[in-house]
């Protein structure tokens, strides 16, 4: 560890202690209270959020006041931006891999957790729109969902919703996980899954990393086979979505299904 000496503190005239937290240094003055400039700056963000909400903050403002709680003896503009810099926006930020934020300097196991909690609760609520009703009446509440869990993954993974008659959502599960461009899929074992759950029908979401949800020519083979199988064993295919970063592709929509 690299030793820093001290610097005179001049908002409080005594030399702060230099002490370190998931390899940031954290600024404390006089008697371990934070020094005016970093508590006014806190106070300034914290008074914009209650005015105007988050549209009233930009990515690194917003991500400054979450890590205001996990930081709390930091100047942790530093670190935000870090996390910005790596990830892109405040979403990625959230999505993010725990390993690879604890990559960022400034990032330790605790700022990693809370951030992990953040994106936990947001695909909670996400979720809960969607539950206990038939998913086909509330269509924009699920296209929140699918965005808000997928549309920021670095990597694809293919998801089942499974419908019961009404369809109303028995089951929301990841079958397969993969790269940055290619995820593996056995028609199979989506349909075992779905015998299982005595499901009904079926909507099929995947993400495209890339940004661009155009299906590829794979993704067209593997909605057809099963399309075909659903039909085989009695079973509807609602559609076949493709989250991009910022849009989405419809199956149906596009005549496909």
């Amino acid at each position: 560890m690299v030793s820093l000496m001290p610097m005179a503190d001049p908002f409080l005239n005594e030399p702060p202690l230099p002490l370190f937290e998931g390899q940031e240094l954290i600024v404390t003055g006089a008697k371990g209270r934070m020094p005016s400039y970093i508590a006014n700056h806190r106070e300034r963000l914290r008074d914009r959020f209650k005015s105007g909400g988050t549209g009233a903050l930009p990515d690194y403002e917003l991500l400054e006041l979450v890590l205001f709680r996990s930081l709390p003896r930091c100047d942790v503009k530093p670190v935000a931006n870090r996390l910005l810099k790596t990830f892109g926006d405040f979403n990625r930020v959230l999505s993010a891999p725990t390993s690879r934020l604890t990559d960022v300097r400034g990032v330790g196991p605790a700022v990693a957790s809370d951030l992990k909690l953040i994106e936990a609760a947001a695909h909670r609520m996400a979720r809960a729109r969607i539950l206990k009703s038939p998913v086909l009446s509330s269509w924009e509440a699920l296209l929140t969902y699918c965005r808000t869990a997928m549309s920021h993954l670095e990597t694809e993974q293919f998801r089942v919703l499974f419908l019961d008659r009404k369809n109303v959502l028995i089951a929301d599960e990841a079958q397969a996980e993969g790269t940055v461009d290619h995820v593996p899929v056995y028609p199979r074992e989506v349909l075992k899954r779905a015998l299982e759950l005595n499901a009904s029908a079926m909507i099929l979401v995947h993400n495209h990393p890339s940004g661009d949800p155009t299906p590829s020519q794979s993704d067209r083979d593997l909605t057809a086979q099963i399309e075909s199988a659903t039909r085989a064993l009695g079973l509807t295919l609602h559609d076949h979505l493709v989250i991009g970063k910022s849009a989405e592709f419809s199956f149906k929509s596009a005549g496909y299904l």
